[in-house]
């Protein structure tokens, strides 16, 4: 099986997105580079974000070497509402006035038992999970629903739908983001544009290195029993990005080998 780094650098390009837009937000690294790569494949031209422009800018610099096109630019999605805005904005204004595909990726993940949750890392995951894409899309998909054209992809988690006895306050904004998945598909469905989820597994990143055996056993008796990669999620975030899913609306998509559904040990 190939590696997550294997198939990125090896992507065949076509034209399915040809000509389209995409702002993909926490894409300097792990699901969200994944996602720029393959929707930069596809034709799309993408914004890269992040917080470190350098690390945005290898990502930048990754999809061009493989004949893609692609822009930072730099946001804290943790920040303000008004600089969601100006992040919004920015990115519009330098994909030359247009943003058809939204891909609401960045995300923070402090899992520990309730009680050992900072005020601190309470208050950024509400920021960052769900106000962030809250602000974007309604600064957003008006202007898709004016054209009755768009595409928006929400990044959820497996860790939403099941009990786990730890990580309460990041599950529920993992699964307040599907529930306006839903309300956005209903508001903005009927002109033209498709909002959905895509909801990943155990997922092996840059970020989460150090916890590759713990990754191993919680995957070992899944259906495909091994860790997500941050490809896998990719392809299916460009799947409801296209025009083949133009009848999808409101869905959530599991790319999770089973891990939410399946036992198979």
């Amino acid at each position: 099986m190939k590696s997550n780094t294997e198939i990125l650098q090896s992507l065949p390009s076509d034209s399915r997105l040809a000509g389209r837009t995409a702002v993909v937000t926490g894409s300097s690294s792990g699901i969200g580079e994944a996602i720029a790569r393959v929707l930069a494949a596809s034709g799309a031209t993408v914004v890269v974000n992040g917080r470190d422009a350098g690390r945005a800018q290898v990502v930048v610099d990754a999809i061009v070497a493989a004949g893609g096109a692609a822009h930072v630019v730099v946001a804290d999605l943790a920040g303000t509402p008004d600089d969601l805005r100006s992040f919004a904005r920015s990115a519009t204004e330098i994909l030359g006035g247009r943003v058809d595909i939204l891909v609401n990726n960045a995300g923070i993940y402090p899992v520990p038992p309730t009680p050992g949750l900072s005020d601190s890392d309470l208050d950024a995951v509400l920021m960052t999970n769900v106000r962030a894409p809250h602000v974007l899309v309604a600064e957003l998909a008006p202007a898709m629903a004016e054209r009755g054209t768009g595409a928006i992809v929400n990044i959820g988690s497996w860790m939403s739908r099941v009990g786990l006895p730890f990580g309460a306050m990041y599950t529920a904004s993992k699964a307040a983001l599907e529930q306006m998945t839903r309300t956005w598909a209903a508001e903005f469905g009927p002109r033209g544009v498709n909002v959905n989820t895509v909801a990943p597994g155990a997922t092996s990143t840059p970020g989460n290195a150090d916890s590759a055996e713990a990754l191993a056993v919680m995957t070992a008796a899944t259906a495909a029993g091994r860790p997500v990669r941050p490809v896998d999620v990719a392809f299916a975030v460009r799947y409801l990005a296209s025009d083949e899913a133009s009848f999808v609306h409101g869905s959530v998509l599991d790319v999770d080998g089973g891990i939410a559904h399946t036992r198979v040990g």
